[in-house]
């Protein structure tokens, strides 16, 4: 196991990431921010989905989902659908005006990765981009929380 030495610098390293996620919001289309696009990568995730999933799988709480969706909706970008198990609820699924927009927001991004590490061997960038993922599952997968001596 790596020492808590190891371990600062792999916080202080993930610290300097937040320049790079700055740079990828700005290379984001002025009418699709980054919040807009995680809303609709997860539903394009998902499929059809719930908003109250939707909240969960974006931890954001449910008002601000709702704003999200509205404006989603407003755009064209989600259609809002009665969920046939449920009336009271609504099913979110994305249009092909939305698939567009997620699209082009991601192209816009892999465009700024590509040209920022254009000296990258292809195995470097898979191996990080397997790293990440492995870093994201590891904070995304439910642990036990510590026990604290009362």
């Amino acid at each position: 196991m790596a020492t808590q030495q190891q371990f600062a610098e792999l916080a202080s390293q993930l610290r300097g990431t937040l320049a790079v996620v700055r740079e990828m919001a700005r290379a984001m289309p002025p009418d699709c921010p980054p919040a807009s696009a995680g809303v609709l990568s997860a539903i394009s995730r998902n499929g059809e989905i719930r908003m109250s999933r939707l909240a969960e799988l974006l931890d954001i709480d449910m008002s601000v989902t709702s704003r999200h969706v509205a404006h989603l909706a407003e755009r064209g970008w989600i259609e809002r659908a009665p969920d046939p198990l449920d009336r009271r609820s609504r099913l979110l699924r994305l249009t092909a005006l939305g698939d567009l927009a997620l699209r082009t927001a991601q192209d816009h991004v892999a465009e700024v990765l590509a040209e920022r590490l254009s000296d990258w061997p292809d195995e470097d960038v898979e191996r990080f981009t397997d790293l990440l993922d492995r870093l994201r599952t590891g904070f995304c997968e439910p642990r036990p929380l510590p026990r604290t001596n009362t």
